[in-house]
């Protein structure tokens, strides 16, 4: 009853929460639910190192990219909280890590929620990042600095796209990599026509999953508030 009670009536249980954050908190949460998307987001193939790990998922939470996959072949994701920053609590991380290979599924299950899957590897028939149209929704999938992309991943891929570079180095460092990419196809995207924004319903629940991460003992509190409405 009380799970039923809780779907119809998501608004008046926020409310509810709300009344115990501050108002800075509740306009920097407006502020920030009005700049997030799920129009472009991050799949990560078997990266391993936290340093990593972390810088990746601060960048996406900077950049307002709601969504993290996080593919887990072999290597665990594992995150530094000197690094990471908070920022993993912002965000809706998604993990494959059922199967021996999980590149597969993770590719899938992005393709049927309309995104074009895109490598991030230098390939004969790569473009450069800013040929790159952000009119589709986009899933940017990023291997390990030593191996790159699997086989799967190249294979199963819509497309790929390379970022420019004029030194010796063959490669960026992966977060370098996330960030610059990041910076180039949401600025373009903010400044499209497309409706790049979360639905309603996103927002609600975000805000509703933020504020369970600032209130102490928020599962106490919400427990009681709905109790409270069930009597």
């Amino acid at each position: 009853m009380l799970i039923l009670y809780f779907m119809e009536n998501q608004n008046w249980i926020l409310e509810q929460m709300m009344e115990h954050i501050s108002d800075h908190k509740r306009n920097l949460f407006d502020q920030i639910l009005e700049n997030r998307t799920r129009h472009i987001t991050i799949a990560l193939e078997n990266i391993f190192q936290p340093h990593n790990a972390s810088a990746v998922l601060r960048s996406c939470d900077c950049f307002g990219v709601q969504d993290v996959h996080i593919i887990e072949n072999g290597n665990k994701y594992e995150t530094s909280s000197g690094v990471d920053m908070g920022s993993s609590k912002w965000l809706t991380i998604h993990k494959y890590n059922k199967l021996e290979n999980n590149t597969s599924t993770c590719i899938q299950e992005l393709k049927k929620k309309g995104y074009r899957v895109i490598a991030t590897t230098p390939h004969t028939n790569d473009c450069i990042i800013d040929q790159l149209s952000v009119e589709q929704p986009l899933a940017l999938i990023f291997g390990t600095e030593l191996t790159g992309l699997s086989e799967i991943a190249m294979k199963e891929a819509d497309g790929f796209v390379r970022l420019p570079m004029y030194g010796f180095t063959e490669s960026y460092n992966i977060s370098v990599s996330v960030a610059l990419s990041l910076y180039e196809l949401t600025e373009r995207m903010r400044k499209s026509d497309i409706n790049w924004k979360l639905t309603e319903q996103e927002k609600l629940e975000l805000k509703l999953h933020w504020v369970r991460q600032v209130i102490k003992h928020a599962d106490k509190v919400e427990k009681e508030i709905l109790n409270r409405a069930k009597k």
